[in-house]
């Protein structure tokens, strides 16, 4: 097996995909791409440009300003971390959001914002030696990946590692909003036409609901150097 490998993490929000997918990236000295911070990245930019607004989304002009939008992924120098620039402005914080978490997967079922992210996802993986989480990466992005993961855990439980994120940044969310908002995503994720939420048929499956971020990195490490080793 090759040495730069593409490892596709895909599954459902909050299930820790991208914190994980940041260790195991670090691990292997491998460049690792939150995909869904671009989804995100342009969700600010739609709700920032009047393109959406208090859960309404006018498609045709976000569509028409996707030229306008340029994302890239700059390395923190303190924390070693890629985080999300959005017309050379970090927006790492502004995306994680309760507004954007709204908003996201209406914009994400957009073919033309999924063509736009998805083809930018593909220059970023042309040499191999990365990780990338997101929800279609083994099954559109790179169906030829090397290595596919696809992470699950109970909507209660994300919703309550969500809810406690929002705490620990000070925001006051009831977690029936949470809750609603995850289980609002899984359903339009899973069910948008173009290219929707779905695990790879070469994928393996790893549920995460009874662990916590150190023991998921441990059993999906196992089974990169598994599949490294065949």
């Amino acid at each position: 097996m090759k040495k730069n490998l593409i490892i596709a993490i895909d599954g459902y929000s909050s299930t820790g995909k991208s914190s994980m997918s940041k260790i195991i990236a670090k691990k292997l000295n491998y460049t690792h791409v939150d995909s869904g911070a671009m989804y995100r990245a342009v969700t600010w930019y739609a709700l920032q440009n009047n393109s959406a607004s208090q859960g309404q989304l006018n498609e045709e002009r976000l569509i028409a300003q996707l030229p306008n939008i340029h994302i890239s992924f700059i390395k923190n120098p303190t924390t070693l971390r890629n985080e999300t620039y959005l017309n050379d402005v970090n927006v790492e914080d502004n995306i994680r959001s309760l507004e954007v978490s709204s908003m996201v997967s209406p914009v994400s079922v957009i073919p033309a914002v999924r063509d736009f992210c998805v083809n930018l996802q593909q220059q970023m993986g042309t040499n191999g030696g990365i990780v990338m989480d997101g929800r279609d990466i083994g099954t559109t992005v790179f169906p030829n990946a090397e290595i596919k993961i696809f992470v699950v855990a109970s909507a209660q439980i994300r919703a309550q590692r969500r809810f406690l994120e929002y705490q620990q940044n000070g925001k006051d969310i009831a977690f029936e909003d949470v809750l609603k908002n995850v289980e609002e995503r899984d359903y339009i994720d899973s069910h948008r036409a173009y290219s929707p939420l779905r695990k790879a048929d070469d994928a393996i499956e790893v549920d995460n609901s009874e662990l916590d971020l150190n023991q998921t990195v441990d059993k999906v490490m196992e089974i990169i150097h598994q599949k490294m080793g065949a």
